[in-house]
């Protein structure tokens, strides 16, 4: 049997899930984020929201899976939370909070980073007011601000075509796309652009946004 044989073999059939292999790709994917400067339980949660078939579990479910305490659950809520990848809302019939991830929420907070540029640039805007745009120093840090300033209209563009991207996917997917990607309160392509303050360094050190983000990205637009 070829080797691709062999993978196909292993493979869950429709409609089955693996739990060992589900729980690797949790552990994996985690230590990846970290990695990147996550904090590592909410590296564990956000992986494990991710990878349940309906994106959304409470905080006894993530508790029972990852075999983690129900305060560990609660800290690395609280930061996912702020950084706008994940959302609260209230299970049905119940008092009890669920957590949920959506297609659109987490990358948008990891890629919105408009705010914390157009901050940097103002910064060094200033430092080459201070030491002289003609000097070695203020060429340098010249050529920084440039650089931000490319990233910032960078960062637009790609987002913009993503979503096209993201659109010729969902129609290929059909009645299968995830039902909170686009709906609700609080999700969606417009939920990570109004994510603000929220949407921290969820990516690493000093990648957050601000309440200016989506203002920012539709005058870049124009």
């Amino acid at each position: 049997m070829t080797e691709r044989g062999q993978q196909d073999e292993r493979r869950p059939a429709a409609g089955q899930r693996d739990d060992e292999a589900v729980s690797q790709f949790v552990e994996q994917f985690a230590a990846q984020l970290v990695d990147a400067g996550m904090q590592r339980m909410s590296a564990r949660v956000f992986a494990c929201l991710l990878a349940s078939e309906s994106g959304v579990l409470t905080s006894a479910e993530l508790s029972e899976r990852l075999q983690i305490s129900p305060a560990a659950v609660s800290g690395a809520i609280r930061y996912l939370s702020q950084v706008g990848m994940i959302s609260r809302e209230r299970e049905p019939g119940s008092r009890r909070d669920r957590y949920r991830v959506h297609s659109d929420q987490w990358y948008e907070a990891l890629t919105h980073k408009d705010s914390v540029l157009t901050r940097w640039e103002s910064t060094l805007r200033d430092g080459v007011d201070s030491l002289g745009e003609r000097t070695l120093a203020g060429r340098r840090i010249g050529e920084t601000l440039a650089f931000m300033e490319f990233m910032q209209k960078e960062l637009v563009v790609m987002l913009d075509r993503w979503r096209g991207h993201r659109d010729q996917l969902r129609a290929g997917f059909g009645a299968d796309t995830d039902p909170g990607a686009t709906t609700g309160t609080g999700t969606g392509i417009d939920a990570g652009a109004r994510t603000g303050s929220e949407t921290a360094a969820a990516a690493g050190p000093g990648a957050d946004t601000g309440a200016d983000t989506a203002a920012d990205a539709e005058t870049a637009r124009r």
